[in-house]
């Protein structure tokens, strides 16, 4: 059968979808024939409905399912109404919205079916009874409507990592993601998280399998590693056959969690590659050990989600149970072995206020890892902190409805005055941060964030097109004097010490 995965990707950043790629390797190896379409303008123009209809018409596949996160919904239920005219094949529903809002999926009238969890198996049992004209309404982890009503059968055991076929990379356009993402390359060595932050899908996730399977997290096996062996022949792999690559992501949601598996692999690691590598930590699962380790192996950055200097939000919010005094404690434990450190901040969360925002701003300030990177909160369907957010009354479901991202804006209502002071720290943290650091630059920036809170809603609104470039100028000449700063690099959403992006190997 020929299968044609959709990947709505539009507004967003450029990503690689492991998903896909594994569904497509075990299609492709019981036989079936399987292409991608990622819509995503740093790939191509976004399509008309005319080109959208051609291109399906082009394909004539059997079926067509579209991978879908919350933020790519509203995308793709004009992509999925276009498909109806189009085509009679089934279109299927996967992908983590499929998981956390399957009735909502399910009710729009546009799939015949959702996929839900890690689907390798369950997908390849449903296209093999298809094409044999069989019953599928008993496949595992399928949802349908069945008499009016939503049914989601119950979902099966998580797939055996090492059991997976090698992924699919021919079926991306995989150079050109490369190439647009200036030499970097994800890479995926475990699924699964040991936490249970309220903002974030897991708790959930692991809550519809407990249930399904009637079973504890241990028996779950949640959190699995691909052999590290595997890991070294995909690395080799991608070294051999693209070019310009120039580093490694490993985008577990917890690399460094398993001592022995953290030392096998930078030990492997080592011994094939002279490309550096980033990997996700944590602060309760990182220290000096580890480090030498990732530093031994060309490890150049390690990523820690703090979200909030707010120790309140931290403990009744998100459920991080952390110290401001662990986080300094362990980014200075990362810089002593000349590891770049990277933070994932929050603003905009339920029941933040000024000073909680500002909270964050000050740790950002004492700690001062190489870089820091904020989004909005988005309340995720089916979590936790979607319930207190919406119990608050604080949800905009309009404009909530409306955003492709969480870089942009936030959708959630916090009076006027805090409004607008979000908007002002995320189109310029840097410039906060710098306020209240003890860098020699400090003075300036206050004294720029004194002018920018003066602005009124209408005034900023005419100054912040300028933001970017301003930030530009002055880092600058901030450069040419040597003096220390954070300042927007890479993306619109994050601040570098300017110690990192003046070396000469910064990357």
């Amino acid at each position: 059968m020929k299968i044609l995965f959709i990947y709505p990707n539009a507004g967003s950043q450029l990503g690689f979808n492991y998903g896909i790629a594994h569904l497509s390797a075990v299609l492709r190896r019981a036989g079936h024939r399987v292409s991608l379409w990622q819509l995503c303008e740093d790939i191509g123009p976004l399509p008309s409905e005319k080109q959208f209809s051609k291109r399906l018409r082009r394909e004539a596949a059997d079926i067509i399912g579209f991978s879908v996160v919350t933020n790519q919904w509203a995308y793709t239920k004009k992509l999925a109404a276009w498909a109806r005219k189009t085509t009679s094949a089934p279109l299927i529903c996967g992908g983590i919205h499929a998981m956390a809002a399957a009735e909502e999926v399910l009710h729009s009238g546009l799939f015949d079916y959702i996929m839900r969890g890690e689907a390798e198996d369950a997908l390849a049992e449903f296209v093999d009874r298809f094409s044999r004209g069989q019953d599928v309404t008993t496949v595992a982890n399928l949802g349908f409507i069945q008499n009016g009503k939503p049914r989601l059968n119950p979902l099966r055991p998580l797939p055996d990592l090492a059991a997976l076929p090698f992924k699919d990379y021919e079926i991306f356009d995989f150079q050109k993601i490369i190439d647009a993402k200036n030499g970097w390359v994800g890479l995926m060595a475990s699924r699964g998280c040991p936490f249970s932050c309220t903002y974030c899908f897991n708790h959930q996730f692991v809550s519809h399998y407990r249930k399904d399977l009637a079973c504890s997290f241990k028996q779950l096996n949640y959190i699995r590693h691909f052999p590290v062996e595997q890991m070294m022949i995909e690395i080799e792999y991608l070294q051999d056959h693209y070019r310009n690559i120039r580093m490694f992501i490993l985008d577990d949601d917890l690399f460094t969690f398993y001592r022995a598996y953290v030392r096998q692999f930078c030990e492997s690691y080592r011994k094939i590659s002279q490309l550096p590598f980033v990997v996700n930590g944590h602060v309760g699962f990182f220290d000096k050990t580890r480090a030498r380790w990732l530093a031994d192996a060309n490890c150049k950055i390690v990523k820690f989600g703090v979200e909030s200097g707010s120790d309140r939000i931290r403990r009744q919010v998100l459920q991080r149970r952390m110290k401001n005094k662990k986080i300094v404690a362990t980014i200075e434990t990362a810089h002593q072995f000349d590891l770049h450190t990277s933070v994932f901040l929050m603003i905009g969360l339920p029941g933040e206020t000024r000073d909680d925002l500002m909270a964050t701003i000050d740790l950002m300030a004492r700690a001062q890892p190489g870089r820091y990177r904020w989004s909005f909160f988005f309340p995720f369907p089916d979590t936790s902190a979607f319930d207190i957010a919406r119990d608050s009354d604080a949800i905009d479901f309009e404009k909530m409805s409306r955003l492709n991202n969480f870089t942009d804006a936030s959708c959630l209502r916090f009076g006027p005055q805090q409004d607008l002071l979000l908007k002002k720290v995320g189109r310029i943290m840097p410039w906060f941060v710098n306020a209240r650091s003890d860098f020699e630059t400090a003075g300036f920036y206050q004294r720029r964030v004194e002018e920018i809170l003066a602005l009124d809603e209408a005034a900023w609104q005419q100054r912040e097109p300028e933001i970017e470039q301003e930030d530009r100028e002055i880092s600058q000449k901030f450069v040419r004097r040597g003096l220390r700063h954070y300042a927007l690099k890479y993306n619109r959403f994050m601040g570098v010490i300017s110690d990192y992006f003046t070396s000469e190997d910064g990357l």
